[in-house]
């Protein structure tokens, strides 16, 4: 029987080592309460993109699908394995990219809902496709399949996601923006029924700059000199996590809120 109602749990970047042993637990836990789990690996391993193995081991613990953003690239060895460990690229890459931008998950009691990756343009680096127009034209190719849409904007600017949550209301089920590692307490639903969050946030080293240990971010800004980034390996570790609540028959999100575990070992 078809439930009223999805329970969908979006856990934010996927930092390296810290982050995976911390949704690893964290999904023991809590797995069961939730009929999707989708996840940003875009800094799993070594703190830049995701490999096949990680891949492989983090999908076994009950993630549905994972989302990316500008790091995608950096392992090789998950570009021939995109699709078979359901991990999405930015939608907006160039035409003849590898991968998928979306996907179309059948769930356990028969429920379709459509997930889509898009990335922006602001100070992200890498030239993409406008996200606003490509974004556009997948909706309406997925609503030929299914009402229900959820979004993940992999960008930097919090004015950019939010004018996207104001382009995408009405049109998908939920957006949650991610990148920025730092979950914002915005979490709401916008006046036509599309749930929002400007960033989930991150899975991590709780004490660390963005994942990263906090002394060479430090050195950075006191001497203007670029270092290697080392990501933290000690410490507590923070899962950054959103809840949402989607209705199956209006497609509309009923409850949105953003949350973390810490873990002190």
């Amino acid at each position: 029987m078809q439930n009223s109602s999805l329970q969908i749990l979006f856990l934010g970047d996927i930092v390296s080592k810290l982050g995976r042993q911390g949704v690893k637990r964290f999904l023991h836990d809590h797995r069961d309460s939730y009929d999707l789990v989708i996840a940003n690996c875009e800094n799993t391993s070594g703190g830049k993109g995701i490999s096949k193995n990680h891949a492989m081991d983090l999908k076994e613990t009950g993630i549905d699908v994972f989302t990316s953003g500008n790091h995608i690239w950096r392992k090789k060895d998950i570009i021939p394995h995109l699709e078979e460990y359901s991990v999405l690229r930015p939608l907006n890459y160039p035409p003849g990219t590898p991968g998928y931008g979306s996907k179309v998950l059948t769930l356990e009691d028969g429920t379709t809902i459509g997930v889509i990756n898009i990335m922006g343009r602001i100070f992200m680096g890498n030239p993409t496709d406008c996200p606003f127009r490509s974004i556009e034209t997948e909706i309406q190719r997925i609503k030929e399949k299914t009402s229900l849409i959820f979004v993940d904007f992999h960008a930097e600017t919090t004015s950019e996601k939010k004018a996207m949550g104001f382009f995408l209301d009405g049109k998908v089920s939920c957006m949650v923006g991610t990148h920025t590692h730092i979950q914002t307490h915005d979490s709401q639903i916008l006046p036509k029924g599309t749930g929002y969050i400007t960033d989930a946030g991150m899975c991590g080293a709780y004490q660390s700059v963005l994942g990263v240990k906090s002394e060479i971010i430090i050195d950075t800004y006191l001497t203007q000199r670029p270092a290697l980034f080392e990501i933290e390996t000690k410490g507590p570790t923070i899962v950054s996590y959103v809840h949402v609540d989607i209705d199956i028959e209006s497609a509309k999100t009923t409850y949105i809120r953003g949350d973390y575990a810490l873990y002190e070992d």
